[in-house]
This record gives C-alpha cells, structure tokens and sequence, in this order.
C-alpha cells in the first residue's frame, strides 16, 4: 500500500511539473471585429427565438389552465380573466425585455 501511495505520488509530480514543458506559445488575439458582432448577431438571434419559445408554451399552459377553470367554475371566470391577462402580460414581457436587451447589445 505504501508502495503504490509513493508511486501515484511520484507520477502525480512529474506529471504537474513536467506540464509547463509542454504549454504552447501565446495565441493571437481574434481576427477582427467583424467576428464578434457576427457572433454577437448569431447568438441574439438564438436568444430571441429561446424567449419567444418558452413564453408561446406558457402562454398556451396559463390560457389552457384559465379555459379550464373557466368551465370547472364560470361564477369565478371574471377573477380567472383578470388573472390570466395580467400572467399572459409578465409572459409577454419576459420576450419584449430579451428584444430590448437585443437592441442594446448589437448596436
């Protein structure tokens, strides 16, 4: 047991010390400017699509929910209303504030 201990631990030094040996030289830095607003471009336009995407499944939930607690009870469907166009008005906001956050970033 001993014996194997002394043996990783030797491995495990010329390992870590023996590591800057084999480092590469500097890279150079990114090409251009062209590259990052591309990908800056390319990446808002996922980020749009991700938002725009969940809050379509969340509205779709929160309105499946309200027209099923709407026939469940119509006596509380003026309360259901009220709580679904105010949910529907955060959902929408969650896309409006990425496309805001979109506009700030890229120009």
């Amino acid at each position: 047991m001993k014996k194997t201990f002394w043996l990783v631990a030797g491995i495990l030094l010329l390992v870590t010390a023996g590591t800057p040996a084999f480092a590469q030289e500097a890279a150079e830095a990114g090409s251009n400017a062209n590259d990052v607003h591309m990908w800056v471009a390319i990446t808002s336009g996922f980020a749009m699509a991700i938002a725009s995407g969940f809050c379509g499944l969340a509205q779709g939930k929160a309105t499946a929910a309200a027209v099923e607690g709407m026939a469940r009870n119509p006596g509380a469907a003026a309360a259901i209303r009220t709580a679904l166009i105010l949910g529907l008005a955060l959902i929408e906001s969650l896309a409006l504030y990425t496309l805001v956050i979109i506009f700030a970033r890229v120009s």
